[in-house]
């Protein structure tokens, strides 16, 4: 299930999993002890849950899928992780794999709530007593001699699962009642069979307050205190119905639905496509008829995106830490459809706006326009949910196999197995199909498994299912490794550099996100001289303190009219002295040779006639320009490497280095571009060093103090300057507030649809997912977190309750990832070095 509620709240005994780099750290509060036997015992558990979680990221899916869970997983308070109802028939038949798989949920602070049936152990000693057990449309009818057994049978039970959870080392505490209160439901025809009419999760709370497992039964009592037996899927509805979880499971000894007919396990159950016609199934009967019946009445009461999984205990794990989930997955879904022609679509634009999340088209409207106008002159179809949260374009090929050109599927799309229903309507079209997909996409296991047969060649892998000649095998091969030679050819460009090797930095590695830039990397060790002009400032300071612990950049000189002869304080590496360079000294240096990297630290309007004297002597120098002289200049490059082409700036000699407000408001509007009704609109504050050195109000302490100065109301620079690199309207209402350094900016984005706010903080995480510089955080993030800090926090994310808006908040240090920061990246890429040199992330 997808449903979120408030915080993480951590109990005393709540262990949190955190991952760095390919190993393992687990930290967490053990229960407390005393004496060197319990401190032993507290290494015992920390070295055994560490070794679980490493065994889980090493055998069940990718670090990225399990990180990815346990921080969804911990992001809600504890009992509302999962309601797991067991059949009986595990506890007999599976009790150590269950009570080893809690065990593991447990080890990594997680607190499922588990609610067991009784229903084999009742029937076997019903029969032996000569008792026939009877049912009525899959309700056990209990009289006072079956309730007796009942009642034996779940106290019975429960201690033996509570015990077995206890030897593992997991603390569980037995809750047989006191949680449901039901009537009769029918008391003539069920006898003594409830139907509940309250849930009280206090006893729940209480359990896990106490860092123990709950481990209900489905007995129920009256207000009077009869006890009542209730189907334990019902209850399990029920209890989901209040607790509101992330994940619904139900575990049964078959590890799914089994189709009565085919007598194959059923994947995936999309219930507004197919439970009218599935309860009219002969074979769908008694207890499975009911189960079914009971999961589509909650799912009624659920978000629509919720689900629930009925699997076996093996496949727990995996349900719960993979994307491929298990079992059988029942949703209510949404009808799919099929269009076949352009003007078949209700939306065009839901359409587009699917196909953006495509990587290949890098958020990129225009791309995406002109591919859907290429449709118009091929033979096409596409499949895909009302929402469209999976969408799958099959196109005829000139050959006999008809080729998957697109498959793109949202986050949301891949955790409730919308993209399984979608596969499955196209495999029951298409009886052959081929497609290809990156050799590095995340997916890659997802098609394997879906696939007769791959092969890969230059980065990409080419599947197929439905193929049975050799000889047409062959030849889809023989075109497909001639596309990607010719494609890989058409890629390689004469002293290209590098965008990532293979002697990456520890802890970042090579990133490649879901919009196609990634982390630049390259080997270059080679050392350069930098010059900076008007140095004098704030930004021009934070710069040398950069430069300074850079492994490969020296500083050859610093000029400001006003220092000049004054040593150059923060450089420690040689001796350095403040020169009053005029443009004449520069042109001269750039013929000379003497300076690699020219970094122009002047303020708006100075810096031209300098960027022209070294233009006119012909040098080898780059430039990075802090002021905004250049950033509206076509022939310059804009540098902001986490939005921008990093291997067009890596190959550039001119850069603008953006704005620090712009920076703040282009990372925190981007990923919603593709979203967008209207203009955003911006309220930035920033301190007052962002006002310069030179005296005014806007950097006077004594006018700031308790005090808030807005300025330039209208036409700031930066509201430009976003607007330009977004190529939408923004309005921009800059202030400046009574603290030194960092910017809070504040954005109310109108969007063309409701989303929530877990869509939205999604479409942040995975856009920038690998970018180390940029944190997407649940909270609001604060400004005096972000001061002397080298990226940016985006967080908040508030849907208006009954407006398609919403609120994002965004702090970055404006002398920093505002300036300083970003020009180092900048440099780095230009001279070809690791991005991050010279930048340690804190």
């Amino acid at each position: 299930m997808i449903v979120r509620r408030g915080g993480l709240r951590l109990t005393r005994s709540v262990r949190s999993a955190v991952y760095r780099g390919a190993s393992c750290h687990v930290a967490y509060r053990p229960r407390m002890t005393t004496g060197l036997n319990g401190d032993l015992r507290q290494s015992a558990r920390y070295n055994s849950t560490r070794s679980t979680v490493i065994q889980l990221l090493n055998n069940i899916g990718s670090k990225r899928e399990v990180e990815q869970y346990l921080r969804y997983f911990t992001s809600v308070d504890s009992q509302q992780f999962a309601v797991i109802k067991v059949g009986g028939a595990i506890i007999t038949q599976n009790l150590n794999e269950l009570a080893s798989s809690l065990a593991f949920l447990n080890h990594v602070g997680l607190f499922p709530i588990v609610l067991h049936g009784t229903g084999p152990q009742i029937n076997e000693i019903l029969e032996a007593e000569g008792v026939i057990p009877d049912y009525i449309d899959g309700i056990r009818i209990t009289d006072s001699k079956t309730m007796s057994v009942v009642r034996r049978c779940f106290l019975e039970q429960n201690l033996k699962l509570v015990d077995a959870l206890e030897k593992q080392g997991v603390r569980a505490r037995p809750i047989t009642g006191g949680v449901f209160t039901a009537e009769y439901l029918d008391r003539e025809k069920y006898q003594l069979v409830g139907k509940i009419t309250k849930v009280d999760n206090t006893p729940i709370e209480a359990s896990i307050q106490a860092g123990a497992l709950p481990i209900l039964t489905s007995l129920a009592e009256t207000s009077d205190g009869q006890i009542l037996n209730v189907n334990a899927d019902v209850a399990a509805g029920e209890l989901a119905r209040v607790i509101q979880p992330l994940k619904i499971v139900y575990l049964n000894e078959k590890g799914g639905l089994i189709h009565g007919e085919t007598g194959e396990k059923i994947s995936v159950i999309n219930l507004d496509e197919e439970y009218d016609g599935l309860m009219k199934q002969p074979w769908v009967k008694y207890g499975t008829k009911l189960k079914i019946k009971e999961i589509r009445d909650l799912l009624m009461h659920l978000p629509r995106s919720s689900s629930v999984a009925i699997i076996s205990t093996g496949d727990l794990q995996k349900e719960l830490f993979t994307d491929s989930g298990a079992g059988t997955m029942i949703r209510r879904g949404y009808k799919l459809l099929t269009r076949e022609r352009l003007d078949q679509f209700e939306s065009l634009d839901a359409f587009k706006m699917a196909l953006i999340e495509d990587p290949f088209f890098a958020g990129s409207a225009h791309l995406v326009d002109s591919y859907v106008d290429s449709l118009n002159d091929a033979t096409f179809k596409v499949y895909a949910d009302e929402p469209f949260e999976a969408v799958a374009v099959v196109k005829e090929s000139v050959g006999d196999i008809p080729i998957l050109d697109k498959f793109v599927v949202s986050k949301d799309g891949w955790q409730n197995n919308v993209a399984d229903n979608v596969w499955s309507a196209v495999q029951s079209d298409r009886k052959c199909l081929q497609w290809t997909v990156p050799e590095d996409s995340e997916r890659a296991s997802w098609f394997f498994d879906r696939a007769d047969g791959s092969f890969v060649k230059n980065g990409r892998i080419l599947f197929w299912y439905g193929i049975e000649s050799a000889d047409t095998i062959t030849n889809i091969i023989k075109d497909f490794s001639n596309s990607v030679t010719q494609t890989a050819s058409s890629r390689i460009q004469p002293h290209q550099p590098r965008l990532y090797s293979t002697l990456a930095r520890p802890n970042i590695g090579r990133t490649l996100n879901n919009q196609g830039t990634c982390r630049y990397y390259s080997s270059s060790t080679k050392s350069a001289r930098v010059a900076l002009i008007g140095a004098r400032g704030y930004t021009g300071q934070n710069l040398i303190s950069l430069i300074n612990s850079h492994p490969y950049l020296e500083i050859a000189h610093v000029s400001s009219r006003e220092l000049a002869g004054k040593d150059v304080e923060g450089y420690t590496r040689s001796a350095v002295k403040y020169e009053n360079l005029l443009v004449d000294d520069v042109a001269r240096l750039e013929k000379e040779g003497g300076v690699d990297m020219w970094v122009m630290a002047l303020p708006n309007g100075v810096c031209k006639p300098f960027v022209n004297g070294i233009a006119d002597v012909g040098g080898n120098g780059a430039i990075v320009d802090l002021s905004a002289d250049y950033r509206f200049d076509d022939t310059w490059t804009y540098g902001l490497p986490e939005l921008n082409d990093r291997s067009v700036i890596a190959n550039s000699k001119t850069v603008a280095n953006p704005g620090c407000y712009a920076t703040g408001s282009q990372l925190a509007i981007a990923p919603l571009l593709p979203y967008l009704s209207g203009q955003p609109t911006i309220f930035g504050v920033s301190g007052y060093s962002g006002a310069g050195t030179k005296p005014s109000p806007k950097n006077d302490v004594n006018v700031l103090s308790d005090n808030l100065i807005p300025y330039a109301l209208t036409d700031h620079i930066h509201e430009a300057e976003v607007a330009t690199q977004l190529g939408t309207n923004v309005s921009f209402i800059p202030h400046v507030g009574q603290w030194f350094q960092g910017i809070t900016l504040t954005i109310s984005i109108p969007l063309q649809k409701h989303l929530s706010s877990k869509d939205v903080r999604s479409i942040y995480e995975e856009r920038y997912d690998g970018e180390p510089l940029i944190q997407v955080a649940q909270d609001i993030p604060l400004v005096k977190d972000i001061a002397g800090k080298h990226g940016v926090v985006i967080g908040g994310f508030g849907v208006h309750s009954s407006q398609p808006r919403v609120v994002v908040v965004a702090t970055i240090d404006n002398l920093l990832k505002g300036a300083a920061t970003q020009c180092l990246q900048n440099i780095n890429l230009m001279l070809g070095y690791d991005e991050l040199a010279g930048i340690v992330l804190n």
